[in-house]
């Protein structure tokens, strides 16, 4: 409640603040005065490329053009586009990259809960599947709604709004309004009865409400897994409205809605796939097999073929998500040399996600003349109710720009695990539904999450030719829990750090090159969840022990570099250093499926060190050629020993899961007379889902999509006409995709840990588009 009534006093405070500065400036404006450098977008070049260099940063900062977005497969999840970015790994299990619990990326060594995301500096939380506070950028807004992506592959600027980003920081940008009335009509169709429809409505500037301009946005997908039964299927509806304030900035407000039905794939192993085939996976529609398999499982009989264990397979998996994110933001010139940035919003979600259990039979079962199936529906229920404000001034006073600014969150999760009924004869319940009714809730936490960051920072043109950068950030999270059902938690953890300093340099040496550097100390805030981080043991006393004894993660950055530039080619090449400190892993105990509490882990530190290399070189007007090379060497500095000084696991000098040390992007694309395409390959090196890298090796593996399209002259007949064909996994390559889907594990000599999920074989699609 106190969230609502502080976001909606901020959304007042906005509005009121907006519409009197616009009565007062209206004839009156002068030109809005620069931010901070590594605040902006990144500097264009003279290079017509959709990835854009970070020219003039202290750190290594790429920018990818929604160019580049629309080239992918429509409804492909913008992560996915970013994997062509040095020192970026993503993997998923579908074609899009959006399927959620596969959907992985790591940057630099640091996996996803590690890193920061944010659209349009509005924080987005971890990303993860259970995210407790925040959404994946998939149900944030359409991908053809989305403007640029900028990378930070270090800890990102001092202003963005996380607390997760040890490593990277991902920062998405909505597409603005057009100053003209039309709109587009997009329709694409592929495999497995893939389909998807986007349209969008421009306003245009309103002369009569003082150039307001707005657009209305709806996307509706649907496909089939590629598979086994099932579909995964989304809707979503955008808004976007911006009032200017005269010459000295503008009045925001966005509305996002997401309804999200995917079900999953099955979890696979090693063993299951040399048993079964990549293409296993969960029985449904074959009712009578999952019931067969439960019922010899609760009897203690023998189990139907080709079952081994009864986890080879259950029926059905989904993921289930309503999300609503809206707010206002304001951009504000207070006089020539100090600019107001200020954004409030708010976050509603209502997630399940859920597995037909064989462990857990529907009670009744076994009875004479009951229904009552031999397994259930478990869930893991989700509902966030979020608000905060971030907000900033920027000084401009002769050669220094002083930025301070500061972030409030306040983030009520509620979280459950929950069983479900079923009947024997068929299914009685849909798996794409919210489930009601439980028959028994295991246990059910509430947790409050207070976030406040501040932070001040200076950039010094000391010539027109060196400047540098310096400041810090002060940070202070509580998570506190309630418990509502099952093992009594109580208690308040903190995550604290009062002085993270940041500082770099930028010399252009000469117009066309320059070089780079830059020290950054983060802290990684704890998670209040039952699924992740102190609180998922579930035990008070792990509770009570990182209160008082453990220390957050934190993370020491170094890096530097240069980069070059001239009228057909830019590029980069960095180098790092990472001293990674305290790092604490969940091992998962057993199955997903059985819901154990996995055992956290102190790893110690860990110490990456890394070559990046990006550039793109315009070959002629109608060819470019672009190519991305990371050398990433991250190793565990400690084993795993327990308070009794006994070895739990021999990770010291092995190579951290889920980072392969050498990776590959290249790409070729053309665009004249109206015919447009790409050809895209990706290496990654091999990767380990083992932290003592005992088994859990996944080979290396080298894959290719192409694009090709045409779009009508603007003087002829197919005015706004475009169509574009998309292959994915060109070559139908058989690999792994995500690893850790189950969770990562201490070693897996026999190859029985059900953590990889194969890639999608060669897919197909074909958009048409109009825009008018």
């Amino acid at each position: 409640m106190k969230s609502h009534l502080m976001l909606g006093a901020a959304i007042s405070a906005l509005v009121f603040a907006g519409h009197a500065f616009a009565a007062e400036t209206a004839a009156d404006a002068t030109p809005a005065a620069a931010a901070p450098a590594d605040n902006t977008p990144a500097e264009n070049t003279d290079v017509d490329a959709v990835i854009i260099i970070g020219q003039g940063q202290s750190r290594q900062v790429q920018t990818l053009k929604d160019d580049a977005i629309g080239l992918e497969a429509a409804g492909t999840s913008a992560l996915k586009a970013v994997d062509k970015l040095p020192g970026v790994t993503f993997q998923s299990a579908d074609a899009f990259g959006a399927y959620e619990w596969s959907a992985r990326i790591s940057i630099r060594g640091f996996n996803q809960n590690q890193l920061g995301f944010t659209l349009d500096g509005v924080p987005l939380g971890d990303m993860t599947y259970g995210n407790h506070n925040g959404l994946h950028i998939s149900r944030a807004t359409a991908t053809e709604n989305m403007g640029r992506v900028e990378l930070a592959q270090g800890a990102g600027a001092l202003g963005t709004a996380s607390t997760s980003n040890l490593g990277g920081t991902l920062q998405f940008f909505s597409r603005d309004p057009q100053e003209t009335m039309g709109g587009e009509i997009d329709v694409t169709g592929g495999s497995d009865s893939m389909h998807r429809v986007f349209g969008r409505f421009e306003t245009g500037a309103i002369a009569q409400l003082g150039g307001v301009r707005g657009y209305l946005s709806v996307a509706d997908q649907k496909a089939d897994k590629w598979k086994g039964g099932g579909e995964q299927k989304q809707r979503q509806y955008d808004l976007k409205v911006v009032m200017p304030l005269g010459e000295r900035g503008d009045l925001t407000g966005f509305y996002h809605r997401s309804e999200r039905r995917e079900q999953d794939y099955q979890d696979l192993s090693f063993d299951m796939i040399r048993r079964l085939g990549r293409n296993w996976d969960n029985t449904q529609p074959n009712w009578a097999l999952a019931i067969a398999a439960a019922r010899a499982y609760q009897t203690g009989t023998a189990l139907p073929a080709p079952f081994a264990t009864v986890d080879d397979a259950y029926y059905a998996g989904a993921g289930i998500r309503d999300d609503d994110l809206f707010g206002a933001k304001l951009n504000l010139d207070l006089t020539d040399h100090v600019k107001l940035d200020v954004t409030a919003y708010e976050h509603k979600n209502k997630g399940q996600g859920l597995w037909y259990t064989p462990y857990t039979a529907t009670p009744g079962f076994g009875t004479a003349g009951s229904d009552a199936a031999p397994l259930s529906i478990r869930t893991t229920e989700y509902d966030i109710d979020r608000g905060g404000i971030t907000g900033g001034l920027t000084f401009d006073i002769g050669a220094h720009r002083i930025g301070v600014g500061g972030w409030h969150e306040i983030n009520h999760f509620n979280q459950a695990r929950s069983f479900y009924g079923e009947t024997i004869s068929k299914p009685s319940r849909d798996a794409l539904d919210f489930q009601e009714n439980p028959f028994f809730t295991q246990w059910q936490y509430r947790f409050e999450t207070k976030t406040t960051v501040a932070h001040l920072e200076d950039e010094w043109s000391i010539t027109d030719a060196f400047k540098i950068n310096f400041g810090f950030k002060s940070m202070k999270v509580t998570n506190a829990v309630t418990t509502v059902v099952g093992n009594p938690l109580s208690g308040q953890i903190e995550s604290k750090d009062n002085f993270l300093p940041q500082a770099g340099f930028v010399w252009k040496a000469t117009p066309d090159f320059e070089i780079f550097g830059g020290y950054t100390e983060n802290m990684g805030a704890y998670v209040s969840a039952a699924t992740s981080g102190p609180f998922s043991s579930l035990d008070q006393k792990n509770v009570d022990y990182v209160a008082t004894k453990l220390k957050p993660e934190s993370s020491k950055t170094f890096e530097g570099g240069a980069r070059y530039r001239t009228d057909r080619f830019q590029g980069v090449a960095a180098v790092y250093h990472v001293a990674f400190d305290n790092r604490i892993l969940a091992v998962q105990q057993g199955s997903s499926i059985q819901g154990n509490a996995p055992v956290l882990s102190n790893v110690g530190s860990v110490e990456t060190k890394g070559v990046e290399l990006a550039g793109t070189y315009r070959i002629t007007d109608a060819w470019s050629l672009y190519g991305a090379y990371t050398y990433n060497d991250s190793k565990y500095d400690n084993d795993v020993v327990s308070l009794d000084g006994k070895v739990q696991a021999r990770t010291k000098g092995k190579t951290v899961v889920n980072t392969p040390k050498n990776i590959f992007k290249g790409e070729l694309a053309f665009d004249q007379a109206g015919f447009f395409g790409k050809l895209g390959v990706a290496y990654t090196d091999k990767r380990y889902y083992t932290y003592e890298n005992i088994g859990g090796e996944v080979p290396s593996t080298t894959v290719a999509d192409l694009t090709l399209g045409y779009r009508f002259a603007e003087d002829s007949w197919g005015k706004g006409f475009e169509i574009q064909a998309n292959v994915t996994n060109l070559t139908d390559k058989d690999y792994i995709s995500t690893i850790g889907s189950g969770g990562f594990v201490n070693s897996d000599p026999k190859g029985e840990a059900m953590t990889v999920l194969p890639a999608p074989p060669r897919q197909f699609y074909v958009s048409i588009k109009k825009t008018f």
